[in-house]
């Protein structure tokens, strides 16, 4: 498989106003690097579910981007609109990401049963919502990182010969 395109889209109010380092975002960049992602665009913006939805749009639609990576807002908390946001703009879900990513950090992690992420495809593009934190990141991301390059060999370069 090629390269794969990728942008990352954080989600904090308090670092959209403030500024400050993006820890889960810089993680993250890591490790979609290591798996062969190359990173065309990073934002960060608010919790606002309209912001999140336009965004997610823009890249998917664009036809550039493979993979769509989001950190934050998937907790429960009144803020929390990620989950909310991908589902307005997502064409079909692909619940087993999530689901096996909450079952494989469930036990370093009892409170990832509270997380509410959505992974799902629009166009040709995959979008999959991680935790807010380093730690949560990291986590997911080793349980899943050996999926992405066949989801998108099926998804966005259209392989289907696996």
């Amino acid at each position: 498989m090629p390269d794969f395109p990728v942008a990352l889209l954080t989600l904090s109010d308090s670092r959209s106003k403030e500024g400050g380092q993006d820890l889960s975002g810089d993680v993250l960049r890591e490790m979609v690097e290591s798996i062969g992602g190359n990173i065309l665009e990073a934002k960060i913006i608010s919790d606002d579910s309209e912001a999140i939805s336009t965004q997610l749009k823009s890249w998917a639609d664009s036809g550039s981007v493979a993979l769509i990576l989001t950190t934050g807002g998937t907790g429960v908390g009144p803020r929390d609109n990620t989950p909310e946001a991908t589902l307005k703009v997502v064409e079909r879900t692909v619940p087993g990401i999530v689901e096996h990513m909450r079952r494989q950090t469930y036990g370093s992690t009892p409170n990832a049963i509270l997380s509410r992420q959505v992974a799902g495809i629009r166009a040709k593009c995959l979008i999959i919502n991680l935790p807010g934190s380093p730690k949560g990141v990291t986590e997911c991301m080793e349980s899943i990182s050996h999926l992405i390059p066949h989801a998108l060999d099926m998804i966005y370069f259209e392989d289907t010969s696996h």
